[in-house]
Order: C-alpha cells, then sequence, then structure tokens
C-alpha cells in the first residue's frame, strides 16, 4: 500500500528500543480514509477465505477491525484487557504487552467465539506476535478455526511472522513490513 508506505514515513516517528510511533494517524489520532483503505486492500488480500467473524485486541486493533468488519457486513468481536462484571462464561488467555512491558489477560464471552466461526484476526502491529498467539490460544478453546491474521504494520526484525507460523497459522498479511528502526530511521521492506 503505498499511501500507507508514504505516511508511515511521513508521519512516522521512531524511538530507542524497537518503537514506531503512529499516533498521528493509526492508533490514537486516526486517519479514517486510511483506516478505510486499509480495509479495502485487506479484503481483496483476503477474498478467498470463508471469513464469518473478525478479532482483534483492544484497544488498537478496533479501529481497522470495525472498518473491515463495517465494509464486509461482518461482526467484529475485541478480546477485552479487563473482565466484564456482567461477563460469567468466558474463554481467558495471557498476552505479554512489547509496549508496555507488562502481561494482561484477554477475554472474549463463550457467547461471541465459537467452533462455527471462520475468523481473520486484525490488528495494527505485529512485533514479537504477542497478541495473535493469545488469540490464537483463544480461539482454540473454542474449537474456531483462523482464516488468517492482517496487521498494518509488521516489524520484520522482531520475528512475530516467525511465532505465530509456528503456531500453525499459515495465512499472514501485513500491509507494510518495517526492517529496521536503527538509528531511529524507518527502513521499509520494498
Amino acid at each position: 500500500m503505498k499511501n500507507l508506505r508514504e505516511r508511515i514515513l511521513k508521519d512516522g516517528r521512531c524511538y530507542s528500543g524497537g518503537i514506531l510511533k503512529v499516533d498521528s494517524f493509526i492508533n490514537h489520532q486516526m486517519d479514517p480514509y486510511l483506516m478505510k483503505q486499509i480495509a479495502i486492500e485487506l479484503i481483496r488480500r483476503f477474498a478467498d477465505a470463508p471469513i464469518n467473524k473478525i478479532l482483534t485486541v483492544e484497544a488498537s486493533g478496533i479501529a481497522p477491525a470495525i472498518m473491515l468488519g463495517y465494509l464486509m457486513e461482518l461482526p467484529v468481536v475485541f478480546a477485552k484487557k479487563k473482565k466484564p462484571s456482567t461477563m460469567d462464561d468466558m474463554f481467558v488467555s495471557t498476552v505479554r504487552s512489547f509496549t508496555k512491558q507488562r502481561d494482561y489477560t484477554i477475554v472474549i464471552s463463550k457467547e461471541y467465539l465459537t467452533a462455527e466461526d471462520h475468523v481473520l484476526f486484525v490488528d495494527d502491529f505485529l512485533a514479537y506476535g504477542n497478541a495473535g498467539l493469545g488469540i490464537i490460544d483463544l480461539c482454540r478453546q473454542a474449537g474456531a478455526t483462523i482464516e488468517g491474521m492482517a496487521f498494518i504494520i509488521e516489524k520484520g526484525f522482531q520475528h512475530g511472522r516467525d511465532a505465530l507460523q509456528a503456531h500453525g497459522i499459515s495465512r499472514i498479511e501485513s500491509l507494510a513490513i518495517i526492517d529496521s528502526l536503527e538509528g531511529n530511521v524507518i527502513a521499509l521492506r520494498e
């Protein structure tokens, strides 16, 4: 996606420790037109998959997931990072946050993830693959089928793709791949 790549280079900011900040257009302030373009590209890439549900993890994956769900006319479910007092019967997994450097519990109600579901997981970043691994765990508990995983930006140098593939995910699509953030310079894969 040429426009996404251009936006990353123009507005993305690097910080030490392999952090890329894109909060001016993806995960704090959002560009709805860009989110729509992202969703359209994901629809194109997964057109052959029998998807009936979009999954993500709160909070940064919600915007691209809801746009994709809207355009595909599919329900969107996000794994919550806190168990609501109104949720009793749920699937539970633990995820390590790269950005926050802590573990957190994610939950999805058993009412909204079942063995009949063929899901597409969507998130803003693929770094070490921790959020994806949590989703794999939740889907396995439910007996749901993961048709693929989609990411707006992949930090290829952090090898999250390898971790997901090692857990049986064969279909991973990233719209932009960062090869390096060395010296606080964004190096995008061609």
